[in-house]
């Protein structure tokens, strides 16, 4: 008689255990073990449980290739989460481990298999053959592709999370806390609205202080109290929430008519707007892709938006700041260019429209569609093509842990006919597709590698973009990290163009996920280790680095409703000594809008309580020493980036701090 010893670890989240039977059998080369009642006196399988038992086999069973395991209910159904299993053959021979992290619910039965890493050239058992062609066939019918809309990237086939499966739905614990912020923020601001009198406009800008609450941030403080300095408008163009518009000006646009003298007063002595053009000083942001874009109606008034162009001059004294600014995209007597020297009044409303656009942008384009949706596409991808024994999907999947409950909460919670943009931003309804699908068709793979979208846009040498510098550090350890992995698995670029798995991978992304892209730039196939590495770098770098750069600022730069408003109740001002606060007061959101912008920012923005840090695996994948090592090397390069990023915020009034390794998350999941 043989005898194994069996080790199987319970989930550490809340409702992971079960009171449920629970049968194991082994599966080895020469044959299967007893069907055996993992029963041990007390209970088994609590949450966070541990629990060894002994299992036998009349005869030696070889090669162990695959564990059985089987939940059948006792009194009632009672899901369970199991994490892995250890099996320790006789004569002490070195335990195998079989990674499992799934939801096992009602009467189940499912295998698992040993936990090294392999692709389908890796195996020639007919049984593990059989194992991932089921497998796969399972959860291609379990995860289906969907347009939701035309002319964006398709996603999961579900309607709401509900239709999503257990194994990529939130844990208990961060559905009530994502529910209850939620709650929370908008009761807070409830209270301050009815003590404001409800949506009433207010008279000067010092009133939104009255709805500025206790969930406060340095960074939000400071942009209250230095929000009209064109220095600060100049930082946020670069360390914002919307760090990749800014681009070098080599030429002006034949639309924005600024001629040298109008700016000649905001420049350096003894330089004008030309030479600083030669010399690559001057940038550009500019919104065209706003124009023309339907507005919002909320609560039976029309809402307003623009389509600006700021120039700005990188000023050898004072920074990057704006020296022009024309709100629409056609010149004309009715579209003046702003000027600091203007109106004081009429300079500070032209520099709110420019941040309004940014609302707009940053949140539909930068943050939803280019973080989000793209990883998306990569999400459904892997799950349908990948394995879980695939180098690639073990890769990946601590990537793209909770994004598909994310995002189909994003469909019907925030973008929706009847969702929170509707209710309080200015492009809600309509334009936010319209905005969504005018993106997407200029969307270039190129654009998501952060060298290229540097060098591409001319800021390669703009000083104190903290954001390019962080991104670059980030993508460069993700892209050794990503290397390593793949350079360990695959010998060749022979192995990488033969692997059928991976073939229909990036057939699903390419054709199924990113459709109706001529443009996009991805290569019509894999044809080397390097083009793999690049590609799921892009999308652990997207998953991670990215959406915290978009993301994590969401509060910082929005809980003070006039640096950024989500909408505008007048239309751009076409008189530059009309400006009034009466009037700069009634285009700026109102109070209802005011709060809904800041408690919603906030439940974004803030720090997941139950985040991973990138790099942090709490679930084991991969299993081989090799493997493990390339992991400990991330870390600690990781490491090594936190360090650097401390240490060049030392001092510093205004701290970048997203990018920080510890505050970046392995996934998204918010």
């Amino acid at each position: 008689m043989e005898v194994y010893t069996v080790t199987v670890a319970t989930g550490t989240s809340e409702y992971s255990g079960t009171n449920n039977y629970i049968f194991v059998t082994l599966v080895g080369e020469k044959g299967e073990s007893a069907r055996t009642l993992l029963d041990n006196p007390g209970l088994d399988f609590c949450r966070g449980a541990v629990d060894q038992y002994k299992v036998t086999s009349p005869s030696a069973l070889g090669s162990l290739l695959l564990v059985r395991l089987e939940k059948q209910r006792y009194w009632v159904e009672d899901n369970w989460f199991c994490r892995y299993i250890t099996v320790e053959p006789p004569g002490g021979d070195k335990a195998l481990i079989f990674p499992c992290y799934r939801w096992l619910i009602g009467d189940v039965k499912v295998e698992i298999r040993e936990g090294t890493a392999k692709t389908l050239r890796d195996d020639s058992i007919p049984q593990l053959l059989e194992h991932r062609k089921t497998e796969l066939q399972e959860r291609q019918m379990t995860y289906r592709w969907i347009t939701w809309a035309p002319g964006i990237p398709r996603c999961i086939d579900a309607k709401t999370e509900a239709d999503l499966p257990q194994d990529v739905r939130f844990d208990n614990e961060k559905r009530s806390d994502f529910e209850h912020s939620l709650h929370y923020a908008l009761l807070e601001l409830s209270l301050k609205k009815l003590a404001i009198r409800f949506g009433k406009s207010w008279n000067d800008l010092d009133d939104f202080k009255r709805i500025f609450w206790k969930l406060r941030s340095p960074i939000a403080e400071y942009s209250m109290k230095h929000w009209k300095e064109d220095r600060f408008f100049g930082y946020q163009c670069m360390n914002g929430s919307n760090p990749r518009m800014i681009q070098r000006c080599k030429k002006l646009p034949e639309n924005f008519c600024v001629t040298p003298n109008m700016v000649q007063s905001s420049m350096a002595p003894r330089t004008n707007l030309d030479k600083e053009l030669k010399a690559g000083n001057i940038f550009l942001l500019d919104y065209a892709i706003m124009d023309g874009i339907p507005t919002n109606t909320i609560r039976g008034k029309p809402q307003y938006i623009a389509a600006p162009l700021c120039l700005l001059y990188q000023n050898p004294d004072e920074g990057l700041i704006p020296i022009a600014i024309q709100l629409e995209q056609t010149p004309g007597p009715d579209t003046p260019i702003f000027l600091p020297r203007d109106p004081p009044l009429a300079w500070l409303l032209a520099k709110m429209w420019v941040r309004h656009s940014e609302f707009q942008v940053f949140q539909l384009l930068s943050h939803l569609l280019r973080t989000h949706l793209i990883i998306e596409v990569f999400c459904v991808a892997t799950l349908r093509q990948l394995p879980a024994v695939h180098p690639i999907y073990k890769l990946l999947a601590p990537h793209l842990r909770y994004t598909l409950e994310i995002n189909c909460r994003g469909r019907t919670q925030l973008i929706s006919a009847n969702g929170i943009f509707k209710r309080v931003v200015s492009t809600g309804g309509d334009g936010l597709l319209i905005l969504a699908q005018r993106e997407y068709k200029m969307l270039t793979y190129r654009s998501l590698q952060p060298h290229n979208d540097f060098a591409d846009r001319g800021v390669s040498q703009l000083p104190n973009y903290f954001y390019r510098e962080h991104s670059l550090m980030l993508w460069e350890a993700i892209h050794s990290f990503v290397s390593g992995m793949v350079s360990l698995y695959y010998q060749s670029d022979h192995d990488v163009q033969e692997d059928p798995e991976l073939r229909a991978w990036f057939r699903d992304i390419s054709q199924e996920g990113f459709t109706e892209l001529p443009n996009f730039g991805l290569p019509s196939k894999l044809s080397s280790r390097e083009e793999l590495s690049t590609l799921l770098s892009v999308a652990i770098f997207t998953s991670t680095a990215q959406h915290a750069a978009t993301n994590n600022g969401q509060f910082d730069w929005c809980a003070w409703v006039p640096n950024t408003p989500c909408t505008m109740r007048h239309p751009p001002p076409r008189d530059k000594d009309a400006v009034t606060m009466e009037m700069i007061m009634a285009t700026l959101p109102d109070v209802s809008q005011s709060c809904v912008q800041m408690a919603i920012t906030w439940h974004l923005g803030r720090a997941q309580p139950d985040a991973i840090p990138l790099g942090q695996y709490t679930e084991e994948h991969f299993t081989e020493g090799r493997a493990q090592e390339l992991i400990d090397r991330f870390r600690r390069e990781l490491k090594e980036i936190e360090g650097n990023i401390l240490n060049q915020n030392e001092g510093l009034e205004l701290q970048y701090l997203y990018l920080l390794p510890s505050r970046v998350e392995n996934s998204i999941t918010i």
